[in-house]
């Protein structure tokens, strides 16, 4: 199966080059237009046949019963079509029987059943494979059916559950034998609400022709409908039409994120890379009893559940037209089901690795139209450590103190890392590294050494894979810039005698002086915070790079704190996380 999440379809409104060049398109190449007016009186007999499976399927109508055949592709053709001329003799012995009249249950023959391609009948003996083409006539008696083989088609096509006014809907879509870019997309709205329900007929109005379709205020209380055609850019498949399960309701009204929105409406230009870290809240620590009634119990609580969330989530990544997005604890099901099919509307890629412990992990986007992806190198620290002799000389001296040793250990930590290439210059790469430190308040020590074990495999990675590639850390390293793990970010050493080694008292005590391979600065500086819950507010999010080949261009401003206590604290129904994003444009040099 082929699968693509490709495209952002563009809205150009009130442009009629579009609205020609789009009418155009849809009679050159959709199946309701001139080339289906071919085969007007015909109906589809749609084979799937790939290579690398044994069976092909056809799938079409007869006696208006649809018919899936599973077939093997090394069998002979006429075995099909004698299946195919029982399967409607049987339906036609059916039909008979519900007449009175008894003697026409003796009239029913077999009906001839062939196959032509190009005009010619297809020989009986021919393999499944062969015989099965693109273009071909199914003859079933007096019916006729163009084969379509391998037509795109969706083999996912979902809509959200929840829907919010003035929030983007993105539709989960999977196409094979096609691409999202080829596909036409139809919107439509219920003329009132329950329509359905009083039995109106027409009881939809156009509402839009884009991927995404946002919502008004006026659409409150009404189900949306999507019509969905693939297409692979020469042909289209079948449509499938997708109506909402519930209604539009109101939003939250204003935003943390809507004013931050202003200075992030246009996508770079090829000299700028903008960069968002954000720590999305998973949902499973968002749904435990402790955070709705210890760590959040300011948030009401459907503003915690994860559609609601999702939404906010959605429309805030996507306001920040960023080139590149590092999200800590993402859920594998956001991931799959939620963000990649909504940021893929938007241009944007997207890499994923989990924390078998937690279920959760770590997701970094990028603008496919800017970057391609050469490689990936993820590493669960503590697994480096042992394993790596990289590492070799940090675990003799951290096994000195086999309690702290086991501790570090035991840590699921991850580091995701990413090497992007410059579509516009090839010789521009970049080492995206994205992190979700250690969090207990007493781990200082930890952190500072799954820092280390950090920058080393980075160093590595960038002085002899990717020489000269300038790197990019960024995550909630869950420490504040009075923290060692800041003093060696930013300045480039932490000595033994740093009080975090004995953040969590002398049993667990093991100083050690530790260096950073790389001069790297905070590109959002020091904000006052970027976690804000009831019992405690602080940095521990930081966007790190190197001044020598990048520089920060604009911090996009952080939300006031009138903002961010609007609702006492975070989350809440205006903000969907614990913590705040950091958004920077960074320039090459």
């Amino acid at each position: 199966m082929y699968r693509y999440w490709t495209y952002n379809i563009r809205q150009i409104s009130g442009d009629t080059v579009w609205s020609g060049w789009l009418g155009i398109a849809r009679s050159l190449w959709c199946p309701n237009n001139l080339t289906r007016r071919a085969y007007r009186k015909m109906e589809r007999a749609v084979v799937r046949c790939v290579p690398w499976e044994s069976k092909l399927t056809i799938s079409f109508i007869l006696d208006g019963s649809q018919k899936h055949m599973l077939r093997d592709q090394t069998e002979e053709l006429g075995k099909v079509l004698a299946r195919i001329a029982n399967n409607a003799l049987k339906g036609q012995g059916k039909a008979k029987k519900s007449k009175k009249n008894k003697a026409e249950q003796t009239t029913a023959v077999e009906p001839a059943v062939r196959l032509y391609y190009n005009g010619d009948f297809v020989a009986e003996d021919a393999l499944n494979h062969d015989a099965w083409q693109d273009g071909a006539v199914l003859h079933v008696g007096d019916s006729k059916y163009k084969v379509e083989r391998n037509p795109p088609s969706f083999t996912v096509a979902e809509l959200p559950v929840s829907l919010l006014a003035s929030f983007p809907v993105c539709p989960k879509l999977e196409i094979e034998f096609g691409d999202l870019k080829h596909c036409l997309f139809k919107w439509y709205r219920e003329i009132a609400p329950n329509a359905e329900k009083e039995g109106r007929e027409n009881r939809w109005v156009e509402a839009g022709n884009e991927r995404v379709f946002t919502p008004s205020n006026s659409d409150i209380s009404l189900k949306l409908k999507l019509k969905c055609t693939p297409g692979d850019g020469t042909k289209c498949g079948a449509a499938k039409e997708l109506v909402t399960v519930g209604t539009v309701e109101a939003g939250p009204g204003t935003c943390t994120f809507d004013n931050r929105h202003v200075y992030t409406a246009k996508v770079t230009d090829d000299a700028t890379v903008r960069v968002v870290s954000y720590n999305i809240l998973a949902d499973v620590y968002a749904q435990t009893d402790l955070s709705k009634t210890v760590l959040y119990p300011y948030c009401a609580p459907y503003a915690l559940g994860l559609d609601y969330r999702q939404n906010l989530i959605k429309k805030e990544l996507a306001g920040y037209s960023a080139d590149i997005i590092c999200l800590q604890e993402v859920d594998k099901g956001v991931f799959v089901d939620s963000l990649s099919p909504a940021l893929d509307a938007f241009d944007m890629d997207g890499v994923f690795r989990i924390k078998e412990k937690q279920h959760e992990g770590l997701a970094t986007y990028f603008r496919r139209s800017k970057f391609k992806l050469l490689s990936q190198h993820d590493i669960v620290l503590s697994e480096a450590l042992v394993s790596d002799p990289l590492h070799s000389e940090l675990l003799d001296k951290l096994s000195t103190n086999p309690v702290l040793k086991e501790k570090v250990v035991q840590r699921s930590t991850a580091l995701q890392v990413t090497v992007l290439q410059s579509l516009k210059d090839a010789s521009k790469k970049l080492c995206v590294a994205n992190t979700h430190l250690y969090w207990h308040p007493k781990g200082g020590h930890i952190r500072l050494i799954q820092m280390a074990v950090a920058l080393k495999h980075l160093s590595r990675l960038t002085s002899e894979e990717y020489p000269g590639a300038p790197l990019i850390f960024s995550g909630d390293f869950n420490s504040t810039p009075s923290s060692g793990l800041f003093q060696l970010a930013s300045q480039g050493a932490v000595p033994e005698s740093h009080e975090d080694w004995a953040s969590d008292g002398p049993e667990e005590l093991c100083p050690m002086a530790i260096s950073n391979p790389f001069q790297l600065s905070s590109a959002c500086g020091e904000p006052a915070y970027t976690n804000y819950v009831g019992g405690f507010h602080g940095c521990l999010d930081y966007i790190f790079v190197e001044p020598r080949a990048l520089q920060v261009e604009q911090v996009i401003p952080l939300p006031s704190h009138q903002e961010v206590t609007t609702y006492q604290a975070l989350p809440s129904v205006a903000h969907p996380s614990d913590h705040i994003a950091l958004v920077c444009d960074l320039t090459w040099k």
